[in-house]
């Protein structure tokens, strides 16, 4: 019995080690990554509006605190999808604004509140492929 959950162990390491090499330069799994968490669409759909202050979007995303916010942001920035502009001027003003790779988080949000409503209406029922 012990031989057969070594097996059992191995082969599932094996799996995922196989799974991990292939998916690497998956862009799926690229754009899950940009995407993951609770904060990066919602940062998505208050910049498709245009230019926001980093006060605008903290009163935009009740919840989120400065640190996440700054975190989310710096990444966004550093994978091309917002530029940070800072005026010089006291106090100083910083704008971010989606660039055009940004823009295209548009159709995927859209694509995931269509997702999120064929679940929520279907209630467990499948959902057609596209």
């Amino acid at each position: 019995m012990e031989s057969i959950r070594k097996m059992k162990v191995t082969d599932n390491l094996e799996t995922r080690r196989f799974r991990d090499e292939v998916s690497k330069g998956c862009p799926v799994r690229v754009a899950a990554n940009i995407i993951d968490g609770k904060w990066t669409t919602r940062i998505g759909m208050e910049l498709l509006g245009g230019k926001k202050r980093f006060s605008e979007l903290q009163r935009a995303l009740p919840g989120i605190s400065p640190k996440i916010l700054t975190t989310r942001m710096n990444m966004l920035i550093e994978h091309g999808l917002v530029t940070k502009t800072i005026y010089p001027v006291v106090p100083p003003k910083t704008e971010y604004e989606l660039t055009d790779l940004g823009q295209n988080l548009r159709d995927i949000i859209l694509a995931m509140a269509e997702f999120g409503k064929a679940v929520s209406d279907g209630a467990g029922e499948q959902v057609p492929a596209p």
